[in-house]
């Protein structure tokens, strides 16, 4: 993470916040008002940053890759990366007080840990990803756990193993970590794909509990048993409280604090985590356009909460091809509720030349798709209690054979 965070500062994205900051609300309002990355120097007398990956841009940089070829190239990921294991990491008794942990938003439960990343290990099948962690005292939080996501489907496991499940939860890690860990791949190849994001090896350490963690500046060691506790209200992507739950506890048996170490919080409903939510996404998509026609970028956009809302740009071949790619996206990316396919001269991250594409190539009775009773976010307020809602279409492509009367003047 340190060697990101000096990339940055050679991009000029990085403010540096030398005054007293506190974590109750002032630290996360000012992750808010920016997309650069800010380090808290003084963050109640630990350092820390938030925005490490804001923007397309910065993620990009993460990358080493430009925006625009980021989800071509990461479309074509192997997920065969190396891992090269170091010596174990000296431990000491679990302290949660001593990491400056963000409380967000007024209605929030308490303070949540939220980029710390879980890794998971049971019958020798790794996992590792990204759950919010409600603090409960020195040793324990609350973590939610998703209904029938890896994590939740080993801790289930191992119970009816009646063992619980060994974890490690890292928090300061390289971003292309991150993003690895919130993608979805092949079981148990997060690490290979974060190797490989990071040019072909990646440092890793084995826990006492046998968890493999990469380098990060906080390592915390432990296991997830039957207890559970109360966890919510939280912010959660489309900026509107998640309700309160009975979810799984982690308890925490040691802690690995790097020298000065750097605490990363990521802001809740905020552009860090409308892009790790969305990006992700980005290169299943782009593969599944590409098999019904020819893909040339994807977008899920700031404005649909990083994950509702895709802009997928294409090259028709066909005059069905806009709404080819529509029902492609859905089926790669279930979450989705509204998708536009736009034309080659439409960049999909500007709004204005979205919108422009919907005024000037769309007629309603023709080119807008909608199809009721399908599954849908239970991220959305407007899901239905059944779990359906309504998913619409919009090909914003001109049609075939008349491109000339829609194309737009330029020099």
């Amino acid at each position: 993470m340190r060697e990101f965070i000096r990339a940055m500062r050679e991009a000029g994205r990085v403010q540096d916040v030398f005054a007293p900051c506190s974590t109750r609300f002032e630290a996360a309002k000012m992750a808010a008002a920016t997309d650069d990355l800010l380090f808290f120097h003084d963050l109640e007398g630990h350092q820390a940053v938030a925005n490490l990956t804001a923007d397309r841009g910065s993620l990009a940089l993460a990358l080493g890759l430009t925006p625009e070829e980021m989800v071509p190239r990461l479309s074509k990921a192997e997920y065969n990366g190396v891992l090269v294991e170091d010596g174990p990491l000296p431990l000491v008794a679990p302290d949660l007080t001593q990491l400056p942990v963000l409380h967000h938003y007024p209605g929030d439960a308490g303070r949540y840990i939220t980029a710390g990343i879980v890794f998971s290990s049971l019958s020798g099948v790794e996992n590792a990803s990204i759950h919010r962690m409600l603090v409960l005292d020195r040793c324990h939080v609350a973590a939610r756990l998703v209904e029938g996501r890896h994590t939740h489907t080993m801790l289930n496991a191992a119970l009816e193993a009646g063992e619980r499940l060994p974890v490690a939860v890292v928090i300061g890690v390289h971003p292309a970590v991150t993003f690895a860990s919130c993608t979805r791949v092949p079981a148990g190849k997060e690490l290979a794909y974060a190797a490989e994001l990071m040019g072909g090896e990646l440092l890793v350490h084995r826990m006492g509990n046998g968890v493999l963690v990469p380098r990060a500046e906080i390592v915390l060691e432990g296991s997830i048993g039957p207890e559970r506790a109360s966890e919510g209200p939280f912010v959660d992507i489309t900026g509107t409280y998640d309700v309160v739950r009975e979810q799984p506890v982690i308890e925490f048996s040691g802690m690995y604090l790097a020298k000065d170490f750097i605490y990363h919080g990521i802001l809740p409903g905020g552009n860090e985590h409308k892009v790790l939510m969305g990006a992700p996404y980005e290169p299943s998509i782009y593969r599944a356009v590409s098999a019904v026609t020819g893909a040339r970028n994807v977008v899920l956009t700031r404005g649909g909460c990083g994950y509702l809302h895709a802009v997928i740009q294409i090259r028709k071949a066909t005059q069905g091809d806009g709404k080819n790619a529509i029902m492609a996206a859905f089926a790669a990316h279930t979450s989705l509720k509204h998708v536009i396919v736009v034309d080659e001269d439409i960049d999909p991250s500007r709004y204005e030349e979205v919108e422009f594409a919907l005024a000037t190539r769309v007629s309603g009775d023709r080119d807008i798709l909608v199809v009721s009773g399908v599954r849908g976010s239970s991220l959305d307020p407007c899901q239905a209690e059944d779990g359906t809602n309504v998913k619409v279409g919009v090909d914003a492509t001109m049609p075939l054979g008349r491109e000339h009367e829609f194309r737009r003047a330029v020099w």
